[in-house]
């Protein structure tokens, strides 16, 4: 447990890890590919480990050379695994690798944490099964551990839900060149988080692979392309900006990020809007975005493409003199944890006023006051409630290590916050 002191807090930049979305999914184009890329810049933290991990596991050769990833693609290709492929708690990790599994020499089992045995995947295993595929959930309840055996994926016409989950999608257009006859996928429901479905085909896009779409509902990939290796560079992480920007928020001061752009494929770059509602003063420089606290405001905002930064903004709108409702969040119940119910549960201890309902959360806020927060081991329950510590005496985040699933070096970046004496 650690306890985090408030301020004083002075005006600075910060500089943070490449993005975890966009490592994830060069990890995936690179080993999809033929021949040696290098990926520059990739985010080094838990999550990404587990799926350099399984991609090594299927035979992918990944080498980490002076601060780069060397990766050499199997061509779409992968090696048989006898033993089940372990992913923690990575809910992208086992998304992307169930749907590369089909690409291999099967079956594969993709195995998880006990909380990862509790979040959905079942809609991505009937995509799958449209497919060609076999795809089974071990417990028959639409949930991890699977088996998957891709010996007849075809490919063709797919209808997919993706009212959980973008990443099904994303995991469907990955493995899509590769099939017989390509994929044609209607998206019947969502998706939710459209942002990082237009990473994905960027970076698909970068590796040679074309993609065809009308808007967020129908998407044709031909068959017969091929990933082609590619040196590519990560940029910063959207999400995990997020942190440092609620903390100029809550505390009036000046805080820029550096390397973030509005311009980025990464919908979190938008909590900047957000925050420009509540009232902070929003500067895009030519090397980085910055805010300035000012008096704030409630508001009332959809955040179904931005529910990373979910956690924060509640937290931001504990310190509002009035009610912020925060809409079409249901699916932030099947993250690394019930994160609408870790949330309201947290900030009742610091005294604020919060409802739920199936799909938002609505936060009275006023004068927080510290508490003992526990995280659920969950990276972005730590990181945001943190922040609230430097405006607050008297916060101590338990497990605060769980910040390494996605931003490792978050308490060193957090402590450059602080005004030295």
């Amino acid at each position: 447990m650690i306890e985090i002191k408030p301020g004083p807090i002075r005006d600075c930049r910060v500089t943070i890890p490449g993005s975890k979305s966009y490592t994830h999914r060069m990890l995936v184009s690179a080993a999809l590919a033929r021949g040696e890329s290098v990926i520059l810049n990739g985010l080094k933290s838990e999550d990404t480990q587990l799926t350099i991990s399984a991609l090594r596991q299927m035979g992918v050769k990944i080498v980490e050379d002076k601060g780069r990833w060397r990766v050499v693609g199997c061509g779409g290709r992968f090696a048989p695994r006898e033993e089940a492929i372990h992913l923690g708690n990575s809910g992208t990790s086992m998304r992307l690798m169930t749907a590369l599994a089909a690409l291999g020499k099967g079956p594969y089992t993709l195995s998880g944490t006990e909380r990862m045995h509790q979040r959905p995947i079942g809609k991505l295993l009937d995509g799958l099964n449209q497919a060609g595929a076999y795809t089974r959930s071990v417990n028959q309840n639409t949930c991890p551990p699977v088996v998957i055996d891709g010996q007849n994926l075809t490919g063709g016409r797919i209808k997919l839900d993706c009212s959980d989950s973008s990443q099904y999608l994303s995991a469907l257009l990955f493995i899509a060149p590769c099939t017989r006859n390509g994929m044609q996928i209607e998206v019947t429901h969502g998706p939710v988080s459209e942002p990082y479905i237009d990473m994905t085909i960027v970076v698909m896009e970068r590796f040679g692979i074309s993609v065809k779409r009308k808007e967020y509902s129908f998407f044709t990939v031909d068959s017969g392309q091929v990933y082609q290796s590619a040196q590519v560079t990560v940029e910063p992480d959207a999400s995990n900006a997020g942190y440092f920007w609620a903390a100029a928020a809550i505390t009036g001061a000046s805080i820029t990020v550096s390397g973030i752009h509005s311009h980025s494929c990464q919908g979190d770059v938008c909590f900047v809007e957000v925050l420009r509602q509540m009232g902070c003063v929003i500067k895009e420089l030519d090397d980085g975005i910055n805010v300035t606290g000012r008096l704030l405001k409630s508001i009332d905002v959809d955040m179904a493409h931005m529910p990373d930064l979910v956690p924060t903004l509640a937290m931001v709108a504990a310190f509002v003199d009035g009610t912020t409702r925060i809409r079409n969040v249901g699916h932030l119940k099947v993250k690394e944890s019930d994160r609408l119910n870790a949330v309201a549960t947290e900030l009742a201890k610091m005294g604020i006023d919060v409802e739920t309902g199936d799909s938002e959360i609505t936060i009275h806020g006023g004068n927080p006051r510290g508490a003992v927060i526990d995280t659920y081991d969950d990276h972005r329950i730590a990181m945001s409630f943190a922040v609230a510590g430097l405006a607050v005496p008297g916060v101590f985040i338990r497990n605060e290590t769980c910040v390494k699933k996605s931003f490792p070096s978050f308490l060193e970046v957090f402590k450059t916050l602080y005004h030295p004496n």
